[in-house]
């Protein structure tokens, strides 16, 4: 698979369409209008997404994962998109289980591949209805991700978007997000740095 140095992958981990859609659709129509992105969303929504169950298949086979279902259509998008951005809503204080499912299930793209990741340039945002909802718990989350596979993390910077874009919702879903400002201009910080790992 042949990586595409202009193409921005937004992954949204809610199975609504509501905050985290819209932040992670608006994410990629900045990066695309403001800096000539390539971009592509995936949502887990409507998705069937199983979990790792740690069978050793990919280890041992390198051919990818024993699960059948829509990851499937993921893998190859995730090989060929330079940038990453992973938005999630906020569940318990942390990351969405389906987003989470989704980073324990690409072990089976670095068991076939261990530079699959290497170099590539990876943001995250998370939504949350309360502020201090565990927003930057979250987004550490997908920081952390990221580090172990070696994806270069960037954020937005001090004063606003320290460790990524962080949203919050007043339990008003969409709503909410898009009366944010400053989430919003959280995330157009993001983008900019991601922009900036551009050839």
């Amino acid at each position: 698979m042949v990586e595409n140095d202009n193409l921005l992958l937004g992954i949204c981990g809610s199975p609504r369409n509501q905050g985290t859609e819209f932040a992670v659709e608006y994410a990629l129509d900045y990066a695309a209008k403001k800096f000539g992105f390539e971009t592509e969303f995936w949502t887990v929504r409507g998705k069937t997404i199983k979990f790792c169950v740690h069978c050793d298949y990919c280890i041992r086979e390198k051919k990818g994962c024993m699960q059948v279902d829509n990851l499937a259509e993921l893998y190859p998008i995730l090989e060929k998109a330079k940038f990453l951005l992973f938005g999630t809503p906020i569940f318990q204080g942390n990351l969405s289980g389906q987003l989470k499912t989704i980073m324990d299930r690409c072990r089976a793209l670095v068991a076939k591949n261990s530079e699959v990741f290497k170099n590539k340039v990876g943001a995250a945002l998370a939504v949350g209805g309360d502020r201090n909802g565990g927003q930057e718990i979250a987004i550490r989350s997908i920081l952390d991700f990221y580090q172990q596979n070696h994806i270069i993390c960037v954020s937005g910077g001090a004063f606003g978007a320290n460790l990524g874009a962080s949203l919050w919702t007043k339990d008003l879903g969409k709503k909410g997000v898009e009366q944010d400002e400053e989430g919003l201009k959280g995330i157009r910080k993001v983008v900019k740095r991601l922009a900036e790992f551009k050839k």
